[in-house]
């Protein structure tokens, strides 16, 4: 029997993964492990959606906020894979250091430890469609979340160029010698 009409066993595969993930002498080896590292370089695929939904789709990560009689919770959701994160007062760490589970407190700290597990996700922009009344304790929330690092703006895509285009847009991975040399220098 020749070597590729073997059948495929778990022994092969393992092989064959392994074979793929070692890195090679030349040490040209790159493996992409953030699945939205695309996202990130603004050139990912975010939907559009339909143009009578409201509101509308094109997000990479969106806010969701669920309040009950008891407990607040707050979740981030990717387009395509649902709940990535989410922080809730229903969570045993965070109830222990609240007094109420529903009240103005609650919902600020609500915020700055939705900010912080997001910062230590690396989203850092996000789309919120939450509106909320001035004054009120879900604006207190946005506002502590904002204030932590996130934005509630997310950059918009990368459109694409073909090579005949007179004009390229600029890539944000790339630095030119006009932003070095306007930037201050390092006092020493």
């Amino acid at each position: 029997m020749s070597r590729s009409a073997r059948p495929l066993t778990s022994a092969r595969v393992r092989h064959k993964i392994k074979e793929l993930t070692t890195p090679s002498a030349d040490g040209n080896y790159v493996v992409n492990r953030n699945p939205r590292n695309l996202e990130r370089l603004r050139i990912g695929y975010k939907p559009t959606g339909y143009h009578l939904e409201k509101p509308g789709r094109s997000y990479w990560h969106t806010l969701e906020i669920n309040t009950s009689g008891r407990y607040v919770s707050a979740d981030v959701k990717h387009f395509e894979n649902g709940t990535i994160l989410s922080a809730s007062t229903s969570e045993w760490a965070i109830k222990q250091q609240l007094y109420k589970t529903n009240d103005t407190p609650a919902f600020v700290n609500l915020g700055r430890v939705l900010a912080q597990r997001c910062l230590q996700a690396g989203i850092t922009e996000m789309t919120c469609n939450v509106t909320a009344v001035p004054g009120s304790k879900l604006e207190k929330l946005l506002k502590a979340v904002q204030e932590n690092g996130v934005s509630f703006q997310e950059p918009a895509r990368l459109p694409l160029t073909h090579p005949w285009d007179a004009f390229r847009h600029e890539k944000p991975w790339e630095v030119t010698e006009q932003q070095i040399s306007t930037q201050p220098a390092a006092k020493k």
